[in-house]
């Protein structure tokens, strides 16, 4: 006759439950201990009672046992996050794949192809569309058009200012070189008053009109005279062209 199956729950008797404690402790920490030297691993039991008294058992060292769990737990963790960040990238990949051909088949659409599986009521919407598409084209276009010519406006604007500021220093200018040269006709009829007056003694006399005619005057050799008009002295002569 075999034994009975015990269902496994908290024991209410304190003594029965501290006398399986102590049994399933002692047989716990025996396999531990067989499985180490049987199978060359590295075993570290932990075992707390319920009054909490610690029962351990290490192969090597519970030191040494603890922080070769902790690097393998990270390792663990660093793997199931990398597994969890490729599976995220697939999916996303994935997603945006189907984004991309959803997109794809809305250009083609909207280019006037592959029209053959739309009802009717789709080729009105894809109509509708484009011609709200136009519309909000022709608005942006009439946009640039305005914003170009008032742009143009301003300059021609700006241009036209600085015209005039051009041609109101030319008439400075022109006011200036007026006066220059009423100063200039003002000493030059002065001066020929004063050579007309140093000019008179010798014989010359010289009009206003005549004042701007260029005078050559040529010193000529003395020719040879007679004997009574060598007395007297060279005589220069002065000719008038």
């Amino acid at each position: 006759m075999g034994r009975g199956k015990i269902v496994i729950r908290r024991i209410d008797n304190s003594t029965s439950r501290q006398v399986t404690f102590s049994k399933r402790r002692n047989g716990l920490l025996k396999k531990a201990r067989e499985l180490a030297i049987l199978c060359d691993a590295e075993v570290g039991l932990i075992i707390f009672s319920s009054t909490g008294r610690l029962h351990e058992f290490a192969s090597s060292s519970m030191k040494s046992v603890i922080e070769r769990y902790d690097k393998a737990k990270e390792e663990h963790q660093q793997k199931q996050n990398v597994n969890s960040e490729v599976k995220y990238w697939q999916k996303e990949a994935s997603s945006l794949r189907q984004q991309l051909h959803s997109l794809q088949e809305s250009h083609r659409q909207l280019m006037g192809e592959q029209l053959s599986g739309l009802s009717i009521q789709d080729l009105q919407n894809l109509e509708n569309q484009l011609q709200m598409s136009m519309c909000g084209v022709r608005k942006q276009k009439e946009q640039l058009l305005t914003t170009e010519i008032q742009e143009l406006n301003r300059k021609g604007y700006l241009i036209h200012q600085e015209n005039m500021e051009l041609y109101k220093k030319m008439n400075l200018m022109r006011q200036e070189n007026m006066e220059l040269q009423k100063k200039v006709h003002g000493s030059r009829r002065q001066n020929g008053t004063v050579n007309r007056g140093s000019i008179t003694p010798y014989g010359f006399s010289i009009t206003d009109q005549e004042s701007h005619v260029p005078v050559d005057l040529e010193l000529c050799q003395p020719q040879h005279q007679s004997n009574g008009d060598q007395a007297r002295g060279p005589k220069l002569g002065l000719q008038l062209h």
